[in-house]
């Protein structure tokens, strides 16, 4: 048979060069209107027990060029099961060799987070007693805007997750927090006794469905809109800032992933103007007491901090700290894999991510009462 290549789907992308035998030349789209690209999603049929070699060849003018050494691409039989490709990266070429087992596989930069999964667990997690679903608005492309709020108590807290639609492990990470949320677990019933929780699994549709690796359908990178969001090229930060103004923001977590670093780690809001030494004290408690809990944590490694006076307000971490004198910080975790604890078989997976947002909100609850 005849080696093909599609991306055709949901949140699929890459430009096919040529195909001669079984080897590919690609190149990943860039996001529409922009010059990011890094996210590829796309299948392979017709190869099943043979040798395939994949090249991806514009990776050096890729946006985190030093995301590929070291980095190996995913792949899955049933879509279910993301495992670690062989992958080498040299003079701006990834290539990836596989033998498929099946007549199709797929490959994706990581794991990928549908948006049939994203309605489905909207659905799921909404069918629950506690939980309330709204619709805060529309993106550009007619998506909603979905969030999900959870619990009774006094403290406003906001999970908000995948600005940046390639990161997909920040779904992975909400669909893990919004379980843990909706259970019987000591630390939800803690936290929607405390707190009234709201979680955006998706602030952006668009790109996701597109295949973006870092905006939406405007070419506009949401984590730069957060000072001053309009509905013409950002309504996804426009409609969840309001929602975040009708109800004020105690804690936030922006939930990310970060090409180059290997580790997971937080970044906060130093250089604010309105910095105090309580937000300072609770973030670095968060921080500490994560390590403690996890070994997929440490902060060790990550960003380095602004000066005084040096944040970036357009930054939604730094805008809701300035904005409410919320407690706010942004998770990262890794494309590559956790080098304190690598897994040689899947990476940094969708069940790490979930774990890590049940270890995120166990930290969560041994400080709610401080905030």
């Amino acid at each position: 048979m005849t080696l093909t290549i599609n991306s055709n789907f949901d949140s699929g992308n890459i430009e096919i060069l040529s195909i001669d035998g079984d080897t590919a030349t690609l190149a990943i789209r860039k996001d529409e209107a922009s010059n990011f690209y890094q996210w590829f999603h796309f299948r392979v049929a017709g190869a099943e027990g043979r040798p395939v070699t994949v090249r991806i060849t514009n990776c050096a003018g890729s946006a985190y060029p030093l995301g590929w050494p070291g980095y190996r691409a995913r792949f899955s039989n049933d879509r279910l099961d993301w495992q670690q490709a062989d992958t080498s990266y040299a003079d701006g070429v990834l290539t990836i060799r596989h033998t498929p087992a099946q007549g199709a596989v797929w490959f994706a930069y990581h794991a990928p987070y549908s948006m049939e999964r994203h309605h489905d667990l909207v659905a799921r997690i909404g069918a629950a007693a506690p939980v309330r679903v709204a619709e805060l608005g529309r993106t550009l492309d007619g998506q909603p805007i979905d969030c999900l709020s959870i619990g009774t108590g006094v403290k406003s807290v906001w999970l908000y997750t995948r600005q940046h639609p390639g990161e997909s492990m920040a779904e992975w990470w909400a669909e893990g927090a919004l379980d843990l949320l909706v259970s019987d677990d000591p630390v939800a019933v803690k936290l929607r006794a405390a707190a009234t929780l709201h979680i955006v699994p998706n602030m952006n549709p668009d790109g996701s469905r597109r295949g973006h690796l870092r905006t939406n359908a405007a070419g506009v990178n949401l984590n730069r809109e957060w000072n001053a969001p309009t509905m013409d090229k950002s309504p996804e930060v426009y409609c969840v800032r309001a929602a975040m103004d009708a109800t004020g923001v105690d804690f936030a977590m922006d939930v990310h992933g970060d090409e180059a670093i290997p580790y997971v780690f937080l970044a906060g809001f130093d250089g604010i103007p309105a910095w105090t030494q309580r937000q300072g004290d609770l973030y670095t408690r968060f921080g500490s007491e994560l390590a403690a809990r996890t070994p997929d944590f440490q902060t060790k490694h990550g960003y380095p901090t602004a000066g005084p006076g040096k944040a970036n307000l357009s930054m939604s971490t730094n805008q809701l700290a300035e904005r409410f004198g919320a407690v706010s910080m942004t998770l990262e975790m890794p494309f590559k894999d956790n080098a304190e604890a690598p897994d040689a078989l899947r990476g940094w997976s969708p069940e790490r991510s979930k774990q890590l947002a049940r270890d995120c909100l166990a930290t969560l609850a041994g400080i709610i009462d401080d905030l």
